[in-house]
């Protein structure tokens, strides 16, 4: 066992990534499907039906994530389309993530299907490529389910080697490489920028991940403000973010929704579920210690159309009421006075409270100063008392409600159980 693999001031990284997760644990249930085109489907039984995933036999046949039922099997006739079961996928990434806990107890799931761990204490389980080989053969053995790992020296190279070979690959990312294997790579590869992001940065001709690298940082900044500077860090190779188990998962965007008791028209009941919304909310930013630009609504109506509107903000906003009122904005503006069955709110465009300076106008400085008092007495008060004394009536039915998240996130710890 060579101690070159272990940098003395360095981390070993893994990101550990299920391949088509959905699709192959229905085919670990089902070996008759294995080697079939199919996709998991929120509803089948509706031409309007979206993929959530798909096998990688469905996948050469061109159907992707998030493509509408009809033009799935448009490109694939033979497609077979089931229902997930979110029950087996739960069991499944329990136990998977058992498997990644015998190595270390370093470990950050991020979905219920990834996750990073940290081996740099590991060296003498063997290599990180023996590690990760062992790995990789215990989940397909003992779950029949395949998986890519990538490692490097931190997360976003990881997470990046392990989308470089699917399924079953294990890839090693080092920052001497970056300028073969990742400065090469379309912009739109980059884990962390999103189609509207890549397209700004095509109109300043950034077209690859090298391209990002080496550009203007100032210019950046500019462009995307506190993103930019990250993500030409994360393209150079640096990200300092350590495997955080507590952490449980990143968030790119903070939301929670809520099915009515029954359809409604009313006006007071609708503000009610908002405000109850907004609160949840707020609390999981408070708790991440995040502020948010980005408000977004949905509406679900009585026939089951959704919409879903936002607004940006120029300031960052972190409190309950100021999403609230920008979620009751939103819904006078955009509700077709329709029965509303389902209503969810989302804070976006997050940013961690330290890396944000608030712009303030000399108008708005004092305004916003006695608020940041009033934030920090009432956060005093909740905690001596453990509850927020002036919590709206509105909200009362819900004090005792849990921080809740979504499906995705909210057992990542079960696997410790």
């Amino acid at each position: 066992m060579s101690s070159r693999w272990y940098p003395k001031n360095g981390r070993v990284i893994f990101h550990v990534d299920m391949n088509s997760f959905y699709a192959s644990v229905e085919m670990a249930f089902d070996p008759t499907l294995k080697g079939k085109p199919l996709a998991i489907a929120g509803n089948p039984e509706e031409r309007k039906g979206i993929v959530v995933t798909s096998s990688y036999e469905a996948r050469k046949h061109g159907v992707k994530t998030t493509m509408p039922l009809w033009e799935a099997k448009r490109h694939c006739p033979d497609l077979i389309v089931m229902r997930p079961n979110f029950d087996r996928y739960r069991t499944a990434s329990k136990e998977m993530f058992k498997i990644l806990a015998d190595v270390t107890e370093i470990i950050q799931p991020v979905s219920i299907d990834e996750g990073y761990m940290d081996i740099t204490a590991c060296e003498h389980l063997g290599s990180p490529l023996e590690i990760a080989d062992r790995i990789q053969q215990r989940i397909s053995d003992e779950l029949d389910l395949p998986c890519s790992i990538g490692i490097a020296p931190n997360k976003f190279l990881a997470k990046m080697a392990s989308d470089m070979k699917k399924p079953m690959g294990i890839t090693v990312l080092r920052k001497r490489d970056l300028s073969k294997k990742l400065w090469p790579l379309p912009i739109e590869e980059m884990y962390g920028v999103g189609d509207k992001t890549a397209a700004k940065l095509r109109n300043y001709n950034i077209e690859t991940i090298g391209d990002l690298a080496n550009y203007d940082v100032f210019k950046l900044k500019q462009l995307l403000g506190i993103n930019g500077e990250r993500l030409r860090n994360r393209a150079n190779g640096q990200d300092n973010r350590p495997v955080d188990p507590e952490a449980v998962h990143e968030f790119k965007s903070i939301g929670t929704s809520t099915t009515l008791s029954q359809d409604t028209t009313d006006d007071m009941e609708i503000r009610q579920v908002l405000r109850k919304l907004a609160n949840k909310v707020a609390a999981r930013m408070s708790g991440k210690k995040v502020l948010a630009r980005n408000v977004q609504l949905m509406i679900r109506y009585h026939d089951w159309k959704n919409i879903t509107r936002s607004r940006q903000m120029n300031d960052y906003i972190h409190t309950s009421d100021d999403l609230f009122h920008i979620a009751s904005r939103l819904f006078d503006e955009h509700w077709n006075q329709e029965p509303v069955r389902l209503l969810g709110i989302t804070a976006g465009d997050l940013a961690e409270q330290k890396e944000v300076t608030q712009q303030l106008d000399i108008f708005s400085y004092e305004q916003y100063a006695e608020k940041e008092k009033l934030y920090k007495t009432i956060d005093e008060l909740t905690e001596r008392y453990g509850k927020n004394p002036f919590q709206d009536l509105t909200a009362a039915s819900d004090r005792s409600h849990k921080v809740s998240t979504s499906f995705q996130k909210d057992f990542l710890d079960d696997y410790k159980k």
